[in-house]
């Protein structure tokens, strides 16, 4: 099986196994019946993935991804907040319907994983990408090398505040709130890695 088509397999049971821990809980939920879900045998579900918890691990991951896509495109001579405005006018522009809905149901796992040890798992371990990204931002903004203890320390708050606010998101969809209709959370985000290095990452780097 190729590369591409194993991560589009992946993806697929994340989907279901998603959908189904949303509707009946992760206790309630088999791999026999995510199996079910997205027509394949549960031996191929277990090929791919070492318990059934660890399916919600790809569309977790999906909750991050625009993000970490944004933070490597950010230029020196932006803000964060100038940044995050272009990139979420191409996001509402380009993003299908297949997106969208991975971007909800993300949202969802990352609710869930208030109350769900193991699906709390899967989303520290999206963090923690965020994380070892957010250390090479900070770097290079500061100039410093990744090794650095405040570049460390730095990367860390604001990694924490990033988690903080998307956790957030997920709080006002399960109240009923769209994600994509939350149009100020780019600037939230923003803001909260600004507040979480004092100030030192989120402005435009003109030296």
């Amino acid at each position: 099986m190729s590369g591409q088509r194993r991560h589009w397999l992946r993806l697929e049971i994340s989907r279901a196994a998603s959908r189904l821990f949303w509707e009946r809980g992760v206790a309630a939920t088999s791999g026999h019946q995510i199996a079910q879900a997205v027509g394949l045998s549960t031996r191929t579900i277990w090929r791919h993935f070492r318990s059934k918890e660890s399916c919600a691990e790809p569309v977790v991951m999906k909750g991050v991804e625009w993000e970490m896509v944004v933070l490597r495109s950010w230029p020196r001579h932006l803000s964060l907040e100038e940044h995050f405005a272009v990139e979420v006018a191409k996001y509402v522009h380009d993003t299908d319907s297949t997106e969208h809905a991975d971007t909800v149901l993300a949202t969802k796992m990352i609710r869930l994983a208030d109350n769900e040890p193991s699906i709390r798992t899967a989303w520290l371990m999206a963090c923690d990408e965020v994380e070892r990204e957010m250390i090479g931002i900070v770097a290079k903004r500061l100039a410093r090398p990744i090794s650095d203890f405040e570049v460390r320390v730095r990367g860390a708050a604001a990694s924490a505040a990033f988690r903080v606010v998307k956790e957030e998101i997920g709080a006002a969809a399960l109240s009923g709130a769209d994600p994509q209709g939350l149009v100020d959370v780019p600037q939230r985000l923003a803001q909260a890695v600004r507040n979480a290095t004092g100030g030192d990452i989120g402005d435009a780097v003109t030296a």
